[in-house]
């Protein structure tokens, strides 16, 4: 996986906070640069994929966090 050029935790926040938080931030990151969710909403996983799928970003992967927080990375294309 690429590194990150951003990491949200979201940990704690349920659906669809996550992915608010995606959207409202991934214009903070240049385009071709990584996005990473941190989340343990067992939605967010399927929300991700299905958000960059409609906004046309590059859904890269999905490993968790040192702690074992599931993490989803996602390629900024716009």
């Amino acid at each position: 996986m690429s590194p990150a050029a951003l990491v949200l935790d979201c940990r704690g926040r349920r659906c669809p906070l996550p992915i608010i938080e995606l959207a409202r931030r991934i214009d903070q990151v240049p385009v071709g640069a990584v996005i990473r969710v941190e989340a343990d909403d067992p939605a967010a996983g399927p929300d991700v994929r299905a958000w960059s799928r409609l906004r046309e970003h590059e859904f890269i992967g999905a490993s968790p966090a040192a702690d074992g927080t599931p993490g989803y990375e996602v390629r900024r294309l716009r």
